[in-house]
């Protein structure tokens, strides 16, 4: 295994999933059953899309306005450095091996990937901005709801309401677009 100045590099990447330097020592099998559990899920993006719909509207419907779509979250098509044409692909370590497709590879780096990746970011920040709306209580991870900041939290529309919070939670920017007033 390489090292880095005496550090192994699988250990020396600490806020890296070690994964490259351990794939070729595990069993074909668990490599098998790990790459179709890769794509079992495409069987639940159905109800995801739906769920981030809904979260989508409920957001519309309670009054937001400039909330980002899916398509925001998305790769512009020309970014993509192949197509069909000009797709590389992997010698297969058995005969009808699915990396020597250039559809597979076309199909999985330029749709699934991209658009699965997009699907739970948009997902993740709607619900960022539903816990800002709903819950403008500051908590040791509320620094990360950055992305879904809003102009102000449901209790910060009522001035008695707002009286109640804790002094953070009145001038919190995440919630807050106008922290003194």
């Amino acid at each position: 295994m390489n090292t880095q100045g005496g550090v192994k590099a699988c250990e020396s990447c600490t806020d890296r999933v070690n994964i490259g330097c351990n794939h070729k020592r595990m069993p074909v099998l668990s490599r098998a059953v790990g790459l179709l559990f890769i794509y079992l899920p495409i069987l639940t993006l159905p109800f995801v899309i739906a769920s981030a719909y809904l979260t989508y509207f409920s957001l519309k419907l309670v009054g937001a306005q400039n909330v980002k779509t899916w398509g925001d979250f998305l790769p512009a098509r020309s970014s993509h450095r192949y197509d069909l044409k000009s797709q590389i692909t992997m010698d297969g370590s058995f005969k009808l091996s699915m990396s020597q497709s250039k559809l597979f590879w076309i199909l999985n780096c330029t749709w699934y990937c991209p658009y699965s990746v997009g699907l739970f970011e948009w997902h993740a920040y709607m619900v960022k901005v539903v816990e800002n709306w709903w819950c403008p209580f500051t908590h040791d991870r509320k620094n990360s709801y950055t992305q879904g900041a809003i102009d102000q939290s449901f209790w910060h529309i009522y001035p008695e309401e707002k009286a109640k919070l804790h002094e953070e939670d009145k001038n919190n920017p995440i919630f807050t677009a106008d922290p003194e007033a």
